[in-house]
């Protein structure tokens, strides 16, 4: 191959790698707004060649917590939609929406339960 033949693979390299990375951004960035202050930084994962794979935003799980099941439903809701808000989620995504709506069952029980026997 010849000097610029070359140069020419090399830039479409580079250009690949960057769209990659973009790609992997935005679908992390989507988590972080979505999940405001409940989200930890964006991290791009990369090979060892330096090549984006992947990335990840932690996020805080809720917790149930009996006494205020509506601040566990709040914060439940606040985790599925941030799982769900890239317009391509992952298994990752789904997986975490799925432990976030079953806290949020459980938080809707003690919730009904408070309010019956409120009113017994």
């Amino acid at each position: 191959m010849d000097c610029k033949t070359v140069s020419m693979f090399r830039n479409m390299q580079q250009q690949a790698i960057r769209q990659r990375y973009n790609e992997i951004y935005a679908h992390e960035l989507a988590h972080k707004n979505a999940a405001g202050s409940l989200a930890g930084s964006i991290v791009i994962e990369k090979d060892s060649n330096g090549i984006p794979i992947g990335g990840h935003v932690s996020i805080q799980m809720p917790t149930l917590d009996k006494k205020h099941p509506e601040k566990t439903i709040e914060h439940a809701d606040i985790v599925i939609k941030s799982a769900l808000a890239p317009s391509d989620p992952s298994e990752q995504d789904y997986k975490v929406a799925s432990q976030a709506k079953a806290i949020k069952k459980q938080a809707e029980k003690v919730q009904k339960q408070q309010k019956l026997d409120y009113y017994a």
